[in-house]
């Protein structure tokens, strides 16, 4: 019979590791307004199902809601139906990193929360260009 780890717990799962940012600290926060994250837990922490591996915190710029738009992403137009109030520059989001990556190539990428972005974007992006378009110490 396999480990069942969760017969020991009354049959809860076993408690979620803190997920670890790009710097190798715990993942902090990105944004609890608007809540974003995959899960929609504020964080930009992923799982398997997060097939868009949504782990760049940023903080939109006009620029790049511009740029996500013409790339077939509107990021700035409300969806009440899916409960998305819609971006605006200034708010800080759980980004797509192969998004970010495609918009520093086209020199529209937004500024990057490192602490709060998700060690995964390494998959996708690379540190250095991460910590060049910083918006945090790091």
């Amino acid at each position: 019979m396999p480990f069942d780890d969760t017969s020991r717990r009354g049959g809860r799962p076993p408690p979620r590791r803190p997920g670890r940012n790009v710097l190798g600290g715990p993942l902090a926060l990105c944004s609890a307004d608007p809540v974003t994250g995959f899960y929609r837990n504020g964080c930009c922490e992923t799982g398997p199902e997060d097939l868009g591996s949504h782990t760049v915190c940023v903080v939109m710029t006009a620029d790049f809601l511009e740029f996500s738009t013409r790339a077939g992403n509107d990021l700035a137009t409300p969806r009440p139906e899916f409960g998305f109030p819609g971006l605006r520059p200034g708010d800080r989001w759980c980004l797509c990193a192969p998004r970010w990556a495609e918009a520093l190539a086209a020199g529209a990428a937004p500024r990057v929360v490192l602490a709060a972005t998700a060690e995964g974007a390494l998959d996708w992006c690379h540190l250095a260009d991460l910590r060049r378009h910083a918006a945090d110490p790091g």
